[in-house]
């Protein structure tokens, strides 16, 4: 079909261009809908006086995410012929696109025009506030529907609801609930969505099988809080129950939140499953979003090389897709694979901020730091991005770890912005490395400035003090950690086994199998022993104990204590459970310490397994002695 030329548009008459472009925005028809909008300006319709014609296109550019066209349009129409679903459009327009502070704004510049407002007005002004967490102005806006009658509309009670779901005020939720004359599915999804969130899956369960009505984002939430939890079993029943059960069908926003769910928590077994049915269900040509997930989900689950081959069978890619990638590359330690697929990913999409995020962190974790500094150094002039906080916080991270702290430090004083948390602790934790004490000692007083009660930069000054040999700055630091009441997040690490996640915290003994787990974590110790392993006593700092002692009793303390950290429990747990020479995948909520990471390598050797651990910061993938991260971490 030809497009209609310019003389053409400009014999229609207005009403049928407007239908024209209302059809574009149903259909989704982006390129068409500018394409019509360059003919009417070429054609000198724009500067015909219709703002029938600047509604539509409002509500294009709006139905699209083109922000700015929206807010252009919108400016363009005299307020005399804006009605309440122009003010509504382009404020759920911000909402949507990150810019909810912008919808409260023209929520009062509506109420300045004494323009009508109707329960979607409200609704959007609930969303803007959910997104900002600002439950000031959500208070005042549920007083408003209640003064101006709109108590029984379900959307608009529906809207308080998630607003205060959003901001964590679960009763405040329930008693709009509670005090609802009618419900509708919506009604009962957001309570569901806040009773899982803020009271956990149990409650949720309950509040689930009450609902008179589901639909398929009662069933997500559902499917989603289990996994999140490691309630794998439980989960997969209830996806089984949902698709084979009920007949209701898994769309690309479900997939992704299952997807999500499964990358965040490690469950690969879900994560396959929701692969294996986005494929039996369209072919191999899954949606972007979709594939996006997928890789995504295999690269964060410790299966980086079924990531790659995922992406490399994807029929279209765009900068998210490759940025799940690449990030997924970096943080299993694969950073010259990244710099040598950059070049591909500059054919097929534009990369952005989060794309060089990616790169340097993938240098970073490689030890790269030629190949980074050339990146940051050309981030603007050569690729148009203006470097952010991230890209700051791996550089200092890349340099701090490379031994050029000064140079780190040199960074920082340069930065645009202050420093945040993440750049100070890559420096913090470079100090303790490279022995910096007094670096260290500044910057902590800096971070203590900003979170008080951020225990993990005491614990590793604490260390630097003690590795330094002043043990009694350590146990003062640590003691005033006590005085204020302010405890260290304790190490966890799960390990999936029989479709059900298993964790274990140091010292653990409340697993059902633990008698089995301590006798393997001793024969285990013994053969690391003959295999060379010594406890490293001088990685850790105890209440109490000095590392550099050389009292036997006391080092025999800090070894036993080591020995049972969680990664060590949950492998033992792994070696018994599993068939012999398949691979093991632990997830660690904390950083993996000096001594397990040296034991992990001969495990590997000893036991013929891989094991793969994924820490609060990187993959370390250990096989036949030595560890994917080459031991620069």
């Amino acid at each position: 079909m030809r497009w209609p030329t310019n003389a053409v548009l400009a014999s229609l008459p207005n009403r049928h261009l407007r239908s024209l472009i209302r059809a574009c925005t149903r259909q989704r028809s982006i390129d068409m809908g500018k394409k019509l909008h360059a003919a009417i300006i070429t054609g000198g319709l724009a500067a015909m006086p219709d703002s029938f014609l600047h509604n539509a296109l409002l509500h294009f550019y709006a139905a699209h995410g083109s922000v700015c066209s929206a807010r252009k349009l919108f400016d363009e129409i005299p307020n005399s012929h804006k009605d309440s679903v122009d003010w509504t459009v382009l404020m759920g327009c911000f909402s949507r696109h990150g810019m909810p502070q912008s919808g409260l704004r023209l929520f009062v510049e509506m109420r300045r025009e004494n323009v009508r407002v109707d329960d979607v007005a409200m609704a959007c002004l609930f969303n803007a506030c959910a997104r900002l967490g600002n439950v000031e102005i959500g208070e005042q806006g549920h007083g408003f529907v209640m003064k101006v009658g709109l108590g029984s509309s379900v959307k608009a009670c529906n809207g308080v609801m998630d607003m205060y779901v959003k901001c964590g005020l679960l009763g405040m939720a329930r008693r709009v609930f509670e005090e609802m004359g009618e419900r509708s599915v919506v009604s009962w999804t957001v309570i569901l969505d806040g009773v899982v969130k803020l009271e956990g899956v149990g409650s949720g369960r309950m509040v689930f099988d009450n609902m008179p009505e589901r639909n398929e984002v009662a069933w997500t939430i559902m499917i989603v809080g289990y996994v999140s939890v490691g309630l794998i079993r439980e989960g997969f029943s209830l996806l089984e129950e949902m698709v084979f059960g009920c007949g209701l069908g898994l769309n690309y926003v479900t997939l992704c939140s299952f997807l999500s769910a499964s990358a965040q928590s490690g469950d690969t077994m879900t994560g396959r499953w929701v692969h294996a049915y986005a494929v039996k269900a369209v072919g191999n040509e899954i949606d972007i979003m979709v594939g996006t997930a997928v890789v995504d989900m295999y690269a964060k689950c410790g299966r980086v090389d079924t990531a790659l081959k995922v992406f490399e069978h994807m029929h279209q890619r765009n900068e998210v897709t490759w940025n799940a990638l690449l990030s997924g590359l970096a943080m299993h330690g694969r950073g010259k694979l990244v710099l040598n697929m950059f070049p591909q990913m500059l054919k097929e999409a534009k990369p952005d901020d989060l794309t060089f995020t990616a790169l340097l962190s993938a240098c970073s974790h490689s030890g790269l730091v030629e190949q980074g500094r050339h990146y940051f150094d050309n981030l603007e002039a050569s690729y148009g991005v203006t470097p952010k906080i991230e890209h700051y916080a791996c550089m200092v991270d890349l340099l701090g770890r490379a031994g050029h702290l000064e140079e780190a430090e040199v960074l920082i004083k340069k930065m645009p912005m202050p420093p945040n948390e993440v750049v100070l602790g890559s420096l913090l934790g470079s100090c303790r490395v490279h022995g910096k004490l007094k670096l260290g000692e500044r910057i902590l007083q800096e971070l203590v400035r900003m979170h008080p009660h951020n225990t993990d930069h005491h614990v590793l000054l604490s260390n630097m003090y003690a590795l330094g040999g002043k043990q009694d700055k350590a146990n003062s630091l640590r003691q005033d950690l006590k005085n204020r009441g302010i405890r260290k997040v304790p190490g966890m690490s799960s390990v999936y086994v029989g479709c059900q996640v298993h964790q274990f915290s140091a010292g653990d003994k409340s697993h059902p199998q633990t008698m089995e787990i301590y006798m393997k974590l001793d024969e285990m110790i013994q053969r690391l022993r003959l295999a060379g392993y010594v406890p490293n006593t001088g990685s850790q700092v105890f209440f109490g104990v000095d590392s550099r002692d050389d009292d036997a009793d006391k080092l025999e303390e800090i070894g036993q204590a080591l020995f049972c950290h969680s990664e060590k429990l949950a492998v033992c747990f792994g070696l018994i459970s599993t068939r012999a020479g398949s691979t093991l995948y632990i997830f660690k909520n904390l950083r993996i310490c000096v001594d397990c990471h040296s034991a992990m390598k001969i495990v590997s050797h000893v036991y013929n397994r891989e094991i793969v651990i994924r820490d609060r910061n990187r993959f370390h993938c250990f096989k036949q002695g030595s560890c994917s991260c080459s031991d620069y971490w």
